[in-house]
């Protein structure tokens, strides 16, 4: 199983939370990451955001159908993320899952690590994780750490 963590783009300031919506770098930060993941993703993805707009808007970039749960928002927790995704076993190959800071970095160090920890993903920014079973022993591989200012 593939699990990608894609946190949100930049976002305006403001309240209601759950309403902010991208800024234009956002936009932009959303489209750049998009683009980079929609060559590399097979076409049996699955895709969940946070019902956030922010974190929809960011989903909406990629062009494909996604569903939202609450088990993303911003008061989240790392295991409650994994288990959306149904990490590490699910029979879903790749999950790409876009949520929110701080609970996508604990996730992803949660996953790869064994617990959580207080890693730090930039806006728009993902961890693409593989779980996979090697010489009979489970085993999690970090595929790619990417931001969009590197693309």
């Amino acid at each position: 199983m593939d699990l990608i963590l894609w946190r949100h783009a930049e976002a305006e300031d403001g309240a209601p939370d759950a309403a902010r919506q991208l800024t234009a770098k956002g936009e932009r930060q959303a489209k750049r990451m998009a683009k980079w993941l929609a060559v590399r993703l097979p076409e049996d993805t699955i895709l969940i955001s946070s019902e956030a707009a922010r974190a929809t808007q960011t989903a909406r970039a990629l062009r494909r159908q996604f569903e939202t749960s609450r088990a993303l928002g911003v008061g989240s927790n790392a295991r409650a993320i994994l288990a959306a995704a149904g990490w590490p076993s699910s029979a879903r190959k790749t999950v790409v899952l876009v949520g929110h800071q701080p609970t996508l970095g604990e996730a992803a160090a949660l996953a790869l690590g064994g617990s959580a920890a207080p890693w730090k993903l930039k806006k728009g920014a993902l961890v693409w994780l593989a779980h996979r079973s090697r010489g009979g022993r489970a085993e999690t591989v970090l595929r790619a750490a990417v931001s969009p200012d590197l693309l």
